[in-house]
């Protein structure tokens, strides 16, 4: 599975959210999994968008011939936009699926991994986040996906605010120190997004 994220700075608001809706035509596209996403909690103006894939092949098609129809309708609205693509390395949690319908916000890192501590950073991922991510109330389900670079994409859904935020007071610190986080990680980036129904396909 293809995993797509776009970041990008909405300059109108209102012009954005009417052409997000055109996104809707995504369903028929050969491959397309899903497509969901939101404002960013922290930063005013900021969107994030992740969309969902079966291949490469199937989305390379799909840029090929659809996406600058579709895109059009949002032309002008944003600036700044950022587009990432991961190739899925592990559930979070069984079973993924991209269904964005009862989660509340996503939250998500971009990390940017000494290419020597890839396969520890890989490890901990496995060994330590995920079982802690799985074991807490409110996580419902999450994708961990790889670019080169290295990059990884660690994406995890959640039903509310309230269960994300006693997750990261009980647990974060205590678990990078485990992981070892700080050795395998040049850069990390990452945000919280309030899910926009109208913008899930």
């Amino acid at each position: 599975m293809l995993v797509k994220w776009i970041r990008c700075t909405v300059v109108d608001r209102r012009g954005f959210e009417r052409g997000q809706r055109k996104w809707a035509g995504l369903l028929g596209e050969p491959g397309f999994r899903g497509q969901g996403g939101g404002w960013s909690r922290g930063r005013p103006g900021v969107a994030h968008l992740f969309n969902f894939w079966e291949s490469r092949a199937f989305y390379d098609s799909f840029m090929a011939r659809s996406h600058d129809r579709l895109a059009a309708a949002q032309a002008g609205t944003y600036k700044d936009v950022q587009v990432r693509l991961f190739e899925h390395r592990l559930d979070v949690k069984v079973g993924f699926r991209p269904q964005f319908t009862d989660a509340d916000l996503v939250r998500f890192a971009h990390c940017k991994v000494r290419a020597d501590r890839v396969e520890h950073f890989t490890l901990m991922q496995e060994k330590v986040w995920n079982p802690a991510m799985a074991g807490s109330p409110g996580m419902l389900r999450g994708v961990f996906g790889e670019a080169p670079g290295p990059e990884f994409l660690v994406l995890s859904m959640w039903n509310s605010e309230a269960e994300h935020g006693k997750y990261r007071a009980d647990r974060v610190e205590r678990l990078a120190l485990r992981a070892q986080t700080e050795a395998d990680v040049a850069a990390i980036s990452g945000d919280v997004v309030r899910i926009e129904p109208s913008w899930t396909v």
